[in-house]
């Protein structure tokens, strides 16, 4: 028992590091070669006031931190969102496009695309579509002044059809010198828009909602009960869900109008935090916040670096999810999926 507890107390504290552990080797990884060490001393020197390499200096902090930042936010905000969404549904195939909001804030974006390529613009517009999108899957559900999670479920896969259609429509009356070639490249997903300003914009809505979502770790587990049980505990079922589908909305529509659409993560990270943790939520949302943001500072760094050419994010995430994936379901035959 006391080895048991002693083991899990190394992998907390592993997990734990992981995130910092993965930023100090892979900001130093690419065409202009930084140590681990040398990393280390210049991410602390505006702390420690140490001399750094002037050019070192600024790779780090001008061009890599940045998009180092935007992936820590993001791989913690899909991961977050991803397992709030599976204890919401107790659906295990959940993720955090299962009301459309992903796919809502990526019609937003495209449509600013056509007109502007200033970021910001970009960014906005998807922030709002994201949430315009969760108040139509709302509003579709609700039959007889009720909404069921079934209801809900299908309001966002019409939802999601539907803004799907939309971007298909920008795409096909944009330019396709000029403005169709950087709809679809944004659409793959990509950290190399990431700028201090951005982070500014999207990264407020992306800690408010994974705080909500994880000071309410302890009660998604109530989800699962009985709605009769629930109501013996003293829980509002209705409202503790609206707060969690909000929470993961703004979460979710922030990561897409920061970096594109994402895929993989929010599934996958979350089905590994139960692989190791079990299906309890107090421990499934915190290590789905370490595994997913180390996750993302990997992938990145290696979209970055494995060619001359980046690669789109989405394509790494799908070509290393979906084997690990299926990994994991031999792994545990689907006993806590």
């Amino acid at each position: 028992m006391e080895q048991t507890a002693k083991r899990h107390r190394r992998m907390n504290l592993l997990i734990f590091l992981m995130p910092f552990l993965a930023v100090v080797f892979c900001i130093g990884i690419g065409r202009y070669h930084i140590t681990p060490l040398e990393s280390l001393k210049i991410l602390i020197s505006p702390f420690t006031g140490m001399e750094a390499d002037a050019q070192a200096w600024s790779v780090i902090f001008r061009v890599r931190l940045p998009r180092i930042l935007l992936a820590l936010a993001v791989g913690m905000g899909l991961s977050i969102s991803g397992a709030s969404f599976q204890a919401l549904f107790s659906n295990p195939l959940a993720t955090p496009d299962t009301l459309g909001v992903a796919t809502g804030a990526s019609f937003g974006a495209v449509l600013a695309l056509l007109f502007t390529s200033n970021i910001l613009i970009v960014q906005v517009s998807a922030l709002l579509m994201g949430l315009l999108a969760l108040a139509g899957t709302c509003l579709i559900s609700r039959l007889n002044g009720k909404s069921s999670i079934l209801m809900v479920v299908l309001g966002g896969m019409v939802v999601s059809s539907l803004f799907q259609a939309l971007v298909s429509l920008v795409k096909y009356v944009a330019d396709p010198e000029e403005e169709l070639p950087a709809i679809t490249y944004w659409l793959m997903g990509s950290m190399s828009r990431a700028t201090y300003q951005g982070l500014l914009v999207g990264l407020p809505f992306i800690l408010i909602g994974a705080g909500i979502l994880f000071l309410l770790r302890w009660r998604l587990n109530i989800l699962s009960l009985q709605e009769d049980e629930t109501k013996a505990l003293g829980i509002d079922v209705k409202k503790l869900r609206l707060l969690v589908m909000t929470a993961s909305t703004l979460v979710t529509a922030a990561c897409v109008s920061l970096c594109g659409q994402v895929g993989w993560v929010g599934l996958l990270i979350p089905h590994a935090a139960r692989m190791l943790y079990g299906s309890d939520n107090r421990k499934v949302i915190p290590v789905s916040i370490g595994l997913g943001s180390a996750f993302m500072v990997a992938i990145d760094t290696a979209s970055r670096a494995a060619t001359a050419a980046e690669i789109p994010v989405s394509i790494l995430t799908a070509i290393i999810g979906a084997p690990f994936f299926i990994l994991l379901l031999r792994k545990t035959g689907g006993a806590r999926l």
